[in-house]
């Protein structure tokens, strides 16, 4: 029997770098479809940085909390 214990997912470090801001971009940029729910999760995850992305490609919609 396998005794290590699981670690499921990705950690928080490596899900926040430059890497997935890159991604965002390349998904933006090739026209991928992109709901409004998902770029606010971005905007939530990334801040800023993903904000100015979105706003790049002219998607950023302000939604006031």
């Amino acid at each position: 029997m396998d005794t290590k214990k699981p670690r499921p997912g990705v950690s928080r470090q490596d899900r926040l770098s430059d890497e997935g801001l890159a991604r965002l971009e390349k998904q933006l940029d090739s026209g991928v479809n992109i709901s409004p729910k998902v770029l606010e999760q971005w905007i939530k995850r990334y801040g800023n940085a993903a904000r100015e992305i979105i706003n790049k490609y002219k998607r950023y919609r302000y939604k006031p909390d």
